[in-house]
């Protein structure tokens, strides 16, 4: 039996190819749609950090990838001006991500007070809460009138120029954690300030090498991005972006540079003293 005009025309429309924009639907909206929701993730739930700098030897090293809880302090969604209700307030000794303005020439100032400067991410040690007293004299923190304790440990620890700092563990109200002190420098002081509303006081554990706080000021609530949560990843890698172009630089990181056992570590609070530098890291080994 031979088709029927309707027959013939239902088949004539079942071989159209698919319009043009349905087309270029399906081969980018899955891209698309992956990068939003990335991006979704980055600005609102998690996002990674490199440790560019010494300030938190020797916590965190030069060649630490961390993640960061962007929930935790109440992350802002991006271009909409709203905010996600915070899960909890940042707590003292805690180590956070947090943003800062850089001017044209260089200079570092709170984005409250240089809202036009460029953000720029850093990462250091909470030390002041809104309300405190906060001092900074002769390589010791004083907070709230009283001297924070400090544990001599008996251990020297070398950075990479090769200066040679005393490791103490320093309390911060139950937080146990390791802080730098070299003999004989007192470094950045600070003359006894109580912290604004709604304000942070920053500083690194590498008390001696850390431009923080007692340089720039505190930090508005607004600015913290969040607590570090984990160490995904660690090397210690100065080579640069055009060296990392050669598959040769990968393999002699992957096989002489990385620190495979910072991978997974964690920051908490409540994980107890700072960790000491693994045996094998070069640059920055540990002496006693």
């Amino acid at each position: 039996m031979s088709p029927t005009r309707n027959d013939r025309a239902d088949s004539a429309e079942g071989d159209e190819p698919a319009p043009f924009l349905r087309r270029v639907w399906d081969q980018v909206g899955p891209i698309g749609i992956a990068v939003l929701v990335a991006l979704a993730i980055r600005a609102v739930i998690i996002e990674s950090y490199y440790v560019p700098s010494g300030s938190m030897l020797s916590t965190m090293l030069i060649g630490d990838h961390v993640f960061v809880s962007k929930f935790t302090f109440g992350a802002h969604i991006p271009f909409t001006g709203v905010t996600v209700r915070p899960v909890r307030d940042p707590r003292r000794g805690e180590i956070a991500v947090f943003a800062l303005g850089r001017g044209p020439s260089g200079v570092i100032c709170p984005l409250d007070q240089c809202p036009d400067y460029s953000a720029e991410g850093f990462v250091k040690r909470i030390v002041g809460l809104p309300g405190d007293t906060i001092a900074y004299r002769e390589g010791r923190l004083i907070l709230n009138g009283k001297p924070v304790a400090q544990r001599e440990l008996g251990e020297t620890f070398a950075d990479e120029r090769g200066v040679k700092m005393r490791v103490l563990e320093e309390d911060l109200e139950g937080c146990s954690h390791r802080v730098l002190d070299i003999p004989g420098t007192g470094g950045l002081t600070q003359e006894p300030m109580t912290v604004p509303a709604d304000h942070y006081f920053l500083m690194g554990d590498n008390r001696d090498n850390s431009n923080d706080s007692r340089a720039w000021g505190t930090v508005h609530r607004n600015d913290l991005k969040g607590p570090v949560l984990i160490n995904y990843w660690s090397w210690n890698n100065t080579r640069s972006w055009l060296a990392m172009l050669n598959p040769i630089t990968w393999i002699q990181l992957l096989f002489s540079e990385m620190r495979w056992g910072r991978i997974g570590m964690t920051f908490a609070c409540d994980a107890g003293p700072a960790p000491a530098l693994p045996a094998d890291a070069k640059a920055e080994k540990r002496v006693k």
